[in-house]
């Protein structure tokens, strides 16, 4: 085989590369990803806080309070189009303020966007998938409420004096 490689085209590692300085740069690589992982659920917690805070004082006072670029970046701006899926569970999950089960988020689409809803076979299914993906972007957190059903609530910094998982609610391990 030319040039290193065997019948399958792969070049094989000992004869070209010092395995132990690849597997160095692949441990580097590891770690850097873990840390930006790590940075990128912080950040998007704290674009979770501040998003509850305009949101807030956007319902206080009347969304005239924010510019169209605000409006827009916390997604209030209306577009004449329903937002996605995942962008509607989101802001659901932010404005309520408190755990909500699937089907809490589901009875939410069927009062509000019953045809967002109607365009999923198995809506149940849908969202919760769509609220584990939120846990995973570190946008959300499951939780176990008192009667022992699995919800979800935003992730936000706490407010002073508020303890994460107050109320209740239990994170899930």
């Amino acid at each position: 085989m030319e040039n290193g490689q065997n019948g399958s085209g792969l070049v094989k590692m000992n004869d070209r590369y010092d395995l132990g300085h690849v597997q160095e740069v692949v441990r580097q690589a590891q770690e850097e990803l873990h840390l930006l992982l790590e940075q990128r659920a912080e950040i998007m917690k704290r674009i979770g806080t501040v998003k509850q805070t305009i949101a807030g004082l956007a319902h206080l006072f009347g969304d005239g309070v924010l510019n169209e670029d605000l409006l827009e970046l916390v997604d209030r701006k209306s577009s004449g189009r329903q937002p996605g899926f995942t962008k509607a569970c989101r802001m659901i999950l932010m404005e309520a303020g408190h755990a909500l089960s699937a089907r809490d988020i589901c009875d939410y689409f069927q009062q509000k966007l019953p045809a967002m809803l109607a365009r999923h076979k198995d809506p149940m299914a849908s969202v919760t998938t769509v609220l584990n993906r939120l846990v995973d972007y570190g946008e959300a957190q499951a939780v176990t409420l008192n009667n022992g059903r699995r919800a979800w609530r935003w992730v936000a910094d706490p407010a002073p004096g508020q303890i994460p998982g107050a109320i209740g609610l239990m994170p899930v391990a």
